[in-house]
């Protein structure tokens, strides 16, 4: 695949938000005093009627939010996901997947990539908390154009909630319209037999990189990119398992509780294989520049490559 620029992932949601709003007379979007930087200012300049400034007060949109779903409306609810999935975690178990409620929140600034801002506002817990709500569906595109068709298929397919996770910073944009996106089915980037890589949001490029540089020494890499977290693809990730007989998963979030360890929980109980996680390894991120703290962290082509050939020669002494 072809990188056609580098473009941020929050462009993309913003995008998805201002196209499903034009359909959708029932969407209404809160915002918490950071309307711009999560990009949802494109909805807020064109319907400035179906937008609501509520201030920095993230629980309290989450209420607001769910008193509009119950009343008929669409609300999409967007600010850093530190805040989103971590300060108004209370408000969105009880409130939105109690009752099972189709709000959408947008969760910006994901992973360490979101750089200067440091550890405060890095989302590296975000999947973790999510995943593990009732009702919840959980959204990890992996580049800005992806990121759109994502927020526009959750606000007009899905009927619950929604937690949609984007970062800021520009990284490579190389998905298309054509390439078919259906929430709850991954994506198979690429075929390949010997080992595959089981990636998303930003390191899925990263893995394709790395799956390209495997195939210098004779490994064919499999690439299957996760987007939808939940309602996760077992189908795909078991078959994957069973045809490959290893897997590296890549994340830019914490190792333990993210999509490494929904990978894990699902292939332990169907077909054990040598596995290998690329991620946060149980510490908080640090301010600088985006590739340099990915490379500082291992969220990069080159640590999915040493973690692939060294599942590789775990994967020839399984039995």
């Amino acid at each position: 695949m072809k990188n056609r620029g580098n473009r941020p992932t929050k462009a993309g949601f913003g995008q998805g938000l201002l196209q499903a709003g034009k359909r959708q007379l029932k969407v209404v979007v809160l915002g918490a005093d950071i309307t711009q930087s999560v990009g949802v200012n494109l909805f807020s300049e064109a319907f400035p009627e179906r937008f609501i400034s509520l201030g920095i007060a993230e629980q309290n949109c989450v209420g607001v939010a769910a008193g509009l779903a119950l009343e008929g409306k669409i609300p999409v609810f967007s600010t850093y996901g530190v805040f989103a999935a971590l300060r108004a975690a209370d408000q969105i178990r009880v409130s939105v997947c109690y009752n099972n409620l189709h709000v959408v929140i947008g969760g910006a600034h994901a992973g360490v990539s979101v750089g200067p801002d440091g550890a405060t506002h890095q989302a590296l817990e975000d999947i973790a908390i999510m995943r593990v709500l009732p009702n919840m569906t959980v959204l990890s595109p992996c580049d800005a154009t992806q990121t759109e068709i994502a927020t526009i298929s959750a606000i007009e397919e899905v009927t619950g909630p929604v937690y949609i996770r984007f970062g800021r910073e520009p990284m490579p944009d190389f998905t298309t319209d054509s390439l078919p996106f259906i929430i709850g089915k991954a994506q198979m980037l690429r075929p390949g037999s010997d080992l595959t890589i089981v990636a998303t949001g930003h390191l899925v490029w990263e893995a394709l990189d790395a799956a390209k540089d495997l195939e210098t020494l004779g490994i064919s890499a499999r690439i299957l990119n996760i987007h939808t977290i939940k309602p996760m693809d077992e189908d795909a990730i078991v078959h994957a398992a069973r045809e490959t007989g290893a897997l590296v998963v890549a994340e830019e979030h914490q190792v333990n509780g993210g999509l490494g360890g929904a990978v894990a929980e699902l292939v332990v109980s169907h077909c054990p294989v040598p596995m290998a996680f690329i991620g946060m390894r149980d510490r908080f991120g640090e301010s600088g520049p985006a590739p340099l703290l990915m490379k500082m962290f291992g969220l990069t082509a080159h640590a999915i490559f040493r973690a692939a050939k060294e599942v590789i020669g775990r994967k020839q002494h399984f039995s």
